[in-house]
């Protein structure tokens, strides 16, 4: 949401999302960006955001804006701060190091070649710095690599490929990155299986018009949980309670399946 805008930010307190990222970078332009944090400042203290994950993404290092954006973040109380071109570990440490010691979780938006080839170094240095998330920016990304991005975007495949394995190797949050097609709910809908494929947890959006096939994108669908409930009740069976392995439907099924399936239910 853009934090310029008070009338997205009082519609945020109602949408059926499970975090609200309150904009204080690409959405806002330079004049306005003392108004938008102070208008975040004032939006945290008034409260309302119910269950949703509050999230505040900053100005990046180096900007005329970061102490500022980081001063106001410590004076209030967010789940995550989300930081821009976070490329290198030094970019996390310098971060923490701002945000003090009892600082909020770091959320680091992957969007340069330079933090593609970084993953496994920021991937090391996440507990020490609290990162919690890795958000790809695609729009920045495509733009870097000079990419011609299709439907399928398949130039930034193995980038969000690489995302994804960074984050699970930590056991960490990844989200897809933004699609810029508002007027095309098929091409938003194929992203979000494309994303759910890869392994992301959910996707940024650009527009409350995508929460609802969003939500439906990245959640199990009824076959899924259908089967996530075959698993369970299987390896229930006494006869399969000291089995490693058991056969269902033709399909060989081991103990991490029915963690992932007891997983899957408790959602």
């Amino acid at each position: 949401m853009p934090a310029s805008n008070a009338r997205a930010i009082a519609k945020a307190r109602t949408l059926d999302c499970d975090v609200v990222i309150l904009d204080l970078e690409d959405a806002v332009a330079p004049d306005e960006k003392a108004g938008a944090r102070d208008r975040v400042v004032e939006a945290v203290r008034e409260g309302g955001f119910g269950t949703r994950e509050l999230v505040v993404r900053i100005n990046g290092l180096g900007t005329p804006w970061y102490e500022d954006d980081v001063a106001a973040v410590r004076r209030i109380g967010v789940d995550a701060v989300l930081v821009p071109k976070v490329s290198y570990p030094t970019d996390l440490e310098a971060v923490r190091g701002s945000l003090g010691e009892n600082g909020p979780p770091i959320w680091a938006m992957i969007e340069t070649c330079a933090a593609i080839l970084s993953l496994p170094a920021l991937s090391g240095a996440a507990w020490a710095n609290r990162l919690t998330a890795l958000v790809a920016g695609t729009n920045d990304l495509a733009k870097e690599m000079r990419c011609r991005l299709g439907p399928d975007r398949t130039p930034l495949v193995p980038a969000l490929a690489s995302i994804v394995i960074a984050a699970r190797a930590i056991g960490i949050v990844a989200l897809d990155g933004v699609c810029n097609a508002l007027d095309d709910p098929a091409r938003f809908g194929a992203e979000c299986a494309q994303g759910a494929m890869l392994g992301f947890e959910g996707k940024t959006l650009i527009h409350p018009s995508q929460i609802q096939a969003a939500n439906a994108g990245f959640g199990p669908s009824e076959d899924e949980l259908a089967w996530a409930s075959a698993i369970v009740a299987a390896f229930a069976r006494p006869e399969n309670a000291d089995k490693g392995a058991i056969r269902l439907d033709g399909q060989m099924v081991e103990r991490l399946h029915l963690a992932e399936a007891e997983a899957m239910l408790a959602r």
